[in-house]
């Protein structure tokens, strides 16, 4: 019998991942001929008792199986659902323009656009509901297990919106999603679900509703709506409507379809080769769209296995691969760090779920499970590494247990309790590396004991996403936005009520400026790019240099930001910081959220200072700083830094259109360098330091001399030698010489003595504008043991000399020389 989870045993994660919207993208238009898949069949003969097959294989995917009904979470789960299926029966009440008072679909005449997406959004809505009765009715332990009568009045209403709204004929408006995916995922769910319940007419009804909705055409070229997670989510429209209208040509379509979502990308959506994966074309969104691009193809994979449609596209290769390098990078401690979620952040309270929250636990809750399910169509050592992965996760969840989780549903719930059951299968630690992302402008750092994420921009990568009313002040998020947690403290810093409370002026490692800025400043779906080039950096696979050419959101800010990701922490140097829009600009060390009643202590220099809220101070060459239950930061150029407590009050409708409107108090403890009004060529220096005590963070600072050198921070050049590490590493913002290093254009250089006697040097060129780049190391060499094709020359001797040639098809990747060293 499956066994409870323990206190550890889960984190919370959301079942639904972010809803597609209608928007333009850019990816290149590919047309779907009848030559082009040879392997789906099109039009395969199959009888009624092979379509019977594939439904109950759905209805297994969709409804789970092997848990226990009465076993937690499952029975408080089941209980709930016949709880809510028995009340909205009640109050069903079909009627022209809805289905259930108060959620009307129908308006004669909207006057918004946004009046016209609510009423589009109460169809998928009504659908939803429909949906989940009918699970209801499928599941165990519900009350409504095998009710016929009950059955027959989801039918009734499922004829009620049908003949109203959803219909051949009717004139689409409002959110195109809730037309083509959210809406007739739902629907043809529960139409099989209840199949044997549905009459012929009702059926054909519902296929030509579908059809008409979503035609042939909707998958026709890979352009717009239909490109990344959209396609697959139109492909699983297509393929249901086939399974409930026993359709041949729609499956074979629906597995077709598939085939321009597999191969990398250069541009716009879809998966790049170096792990990004970006939707609306400018958006890094592995933890959201992703999610739904994850979930909806291990559903497609796992229908379609064995069947005449099978989905046998080499290329689906690619997307087993991310497994480890798109998607996993982003998970921590079952965590899916918000960097690559999007506008999704802003969903805290979902509508019709007021005791739910979306964050970033309940997302990575989701992806898991995804993970796992697609497990089921990979090979068996890639299905036994996944589940090792997930049973890491899954264990190391301390915070936020999923059994407690209203969004997660019950198939997903079984999917992760198999592996927590398991015995055969040995949870893997997280990895001790670190990840860059050039074509998604991210990087993750990961050490023994915590991780970082790093979120930047540029004009490959938009500032932040809004749309739909959702994320109206996510402005910064790609202003060198630093977030970090540990091992096994300080998980929840992001979850809950952050995005709701957080000054989005001071998130923590931005430089921004107070200008005060407009709900939803700039262009809608991420169309608000900085017109910069140089942003990314170099990484050896253990540490990295990276850095950011800022401009800011709607500002003159401009500013050279880099960061140097070591063993203990990441060095933060900052400089050229100017603006002159008559507004101060801060630099954000850290805002740490405390908690509505936190009173976490910071101490300086070994003195604590005062913990009421309110409190602020400029501390004048501080050498050190450390906020108990978090972690040090050392100043090792002092400055002039500001510490701030303060309670801040917010609401999820203040960044979500339609979101609950409820007071909700946090704390924040905030140290930021203020720069000025209208600074000219300001600087900053810091190292922050995740979890170290007070005593480490002051023996830090103590000997920072012996462990870390900074060799430059200008505008020019920012760069450090740590002797211990053996690392040297310089973003170059020109051609120049810092130390030992000298370089012919701006790039991106860190070199690291192994023991072997051997020296790797990282080179990359974040502008992927070089077509010739000469680096000069004057550390004598005595062979090249290995290089990349890139290097037309490489030379050693007492002074080593390596040329390359054209670097801008490497799209920002590290290039690594290994040389003998004397």
């Amino acid at each position: 019998m499956p066994t409870p989870w323990s206190r550890r045993g889960f984190v919370k994660a959301t079942g639904g991942a972010a809803a597609a919207l209608g928007l333009p993208a850019t990816a290149s238009a590919t047309v779907l001929t009848t030559s082009e898949p040879a392997h789906a069949a099109s039009g395969a003969p199959a009888s009624s008792a092979a379509f019977e097959s594939l439904r109950a294989t759905w209805r297994g995917l969709i409804l789970g199986s092997g848990f226990s009904p009465t076993a937690e979470p499952f029975a408080s789960k089941l209980a709930r659902l016949g709880r809510d299926a028995a009340a909205w029966r009640t109050t069903m009440v079909p009627a022209p323009g809805s289905l259930w008072p108060g959620m009307m679909w129908l308006d004669p005449d909207p006057d918004t656009d946004t009046e016209s997406y609510t009423y589009s959004a109460q169809i998928q809505l009504t659908f939803q509901r429909l949906r989940s009765m009918a699970e209801a009715y499928a599941q165990p332990a519900t009350g409504l297990t095998g009710d016929d009568a009950f059955a027959r009045d989801v039918v009734a209403g499922i004829r009620h919106v049908v003949t109203d709204v959803y219909h051949a004929g009717r004139a689409r408006y409002g959110n195109w999603y809730n037309w083509q995916i959210g809406g007739p995922h739902a629907l043809l769910d529960a139409a099989t679900i209840l199949y044997e319940h549905l009459d012929a007419d009702l059926i054909a009804t519902i296929t030509e509703a579908v059809r008409a909705f979503v035609p042939d055409s909707a998958v026709a070229s890979y352009t717009g709506t239909s490109t990344g997670a959209n396609r697959v989510d139109l492909c699983r429209t297509i393929a249901l409507s086939g399974l409930v209208g026993e359709d041949a040509d729609r499956l074979a379509l629906a597995s077709r379809a598939l085939s321009p979502v597999f191969p990398y990308v250069t541009s716009g959506d879809g998966l790049y080769r170096d792990g990004s994966f970006v939707q609306h074309t400018w958006v890094p969104y592995a933890g959201s769209y992703g999610a739904d691009l994850f979930t909806g193809l291990s559903l497609l994979c796992a229908l379609l296995a064995d069947s005449p449609w099978e989905i046998t596209d080499p290329a689906r290769e690619n997307y087993f691969d991310a497994v480890e390098r798109a998607w996993a990078p982003f998970l921590y401690n079952g965590l899916c760090m918000d960097a690559v979620s999007g506008r999704a952040v802003a969903r805290g309270l979902p509508p019709g779920d007021p005791g739910g929250a979306n964050d970033d636990h309940l997302r990575g809750h989701s992806i898991i499970a995804s993970i796992v399910a697609l497990g089921r169509a990979a090979s068996p050592e890639q299905n036994a590494r996944w589940r090792a992965l997930a049973k890491g996760w899954i264990q190391r969840a301390y915070f936020s247990p999923p059994h407690t989780n209203p969004m997660l549903g019950v198939y997903k719930l079984a999917q992760l309790q198999s592996v927590v059951d398991d015995a055969a299968v040995k949870p893997l630690p997280e990895p001790v590396a670190h990840r860059l992302f050039p074509s998604q402008d991210r990087a993750v750092h990961r050490r023994r004991g915590w991780a970082a994420c790093l979120s930047m921009a540029s004009d490959r990568i938009a500032h932040y996403e809004w749309g739909n009313g959702e994320n109206l002040r996510g402005y910064h998020t790609g202003a060198g936005w630093l977030s970090w947690w540990g091992d096994d403290f300080a998980n929840e810093q992001y979850a809950q009520t952050f995005w709701a409370t957080v000054d989005p002026n001071r998130l923590p490692g931005i430089t921004a400026s107070r200008k005060r800025l407009a709900d939803g400043q700039g262009g809608q779906w991420g169309a608000e790019r900085p017109a910069v080039q140089w942003v990314g950096g170099t990484t050896d696979g253990t540490y990295a240099a990276v850095g950011q050419h800022l401009k800011g959101l709607a500002s003159t800010l401009e500013a050279r930001k880099s960061w140097f990701f070591l063993d203990e922490g990441i060095v933060c140097l900052g400089a050229g910081v100017t603006a002159t829009d008559g507004e101060a600009v801060d630099t954000v060390i850290d805002n740490r959220r405390l908690g509505p009643t936190g009173t976490q202590a910071l101490t300086v220099d070994g003195r604590r200072k005062p913990g009421a809220q309110g409190w602020t101070e400029t501390l004048s060459d501080p050498g050190w700083a450390h906020i108990a239950g978090h972690g040090g930061y050392v100043f090792p150029a002092g400055g002039r830094i500001t510490a701030l407590r303060e309670e801040r009050t917010g609401r999820w409708s203040d960044i979500r259109t339609g979101s609950s409107t409820a007071p909700l108090t946090d704390r924040y403890l905030t140290l930021y360098v203020d720069h000025g009004i209208d600074p000219v060529d300001g600087a900053y220096a810091y190292v922050l330091l995740p979890g170290a005590s007070a005593a480490r963070t002051a023996a830090h600072a103590a000997s920072t001399r012996g462990l870390l050198r900074t060799l430059a921070n200008t505008s020019r050049a920012q760069g450090v030698h740590a002797p211990s590490l053996g690392v040297t590493a310089v973003n170059f913002w020109a051609a120049g010489t810092v130390g030992d290093l000298t370089v012919s254009a701006p790039c991106s250089v860190l070199i690291r003595h192994r023991a072997d006697g051997t020296a790797v040097v990282c080179v990359s060129d974040p502008t992927r504008t070089l077509t010739t780049l000469t680096v000069t190391w004057r550390r004598r060499t005595t062979a090249v043991v290995s290089r990349p094709a890139t290097v037309e020359q490489a030379v050693p001797g007492s002074t080593l000399t390596v040329t390359f040639g054209d670097l801008t098809a490497e799209a920002g990747a590290t290039q690594k020389i290994t040389v003998r060293t004397a």
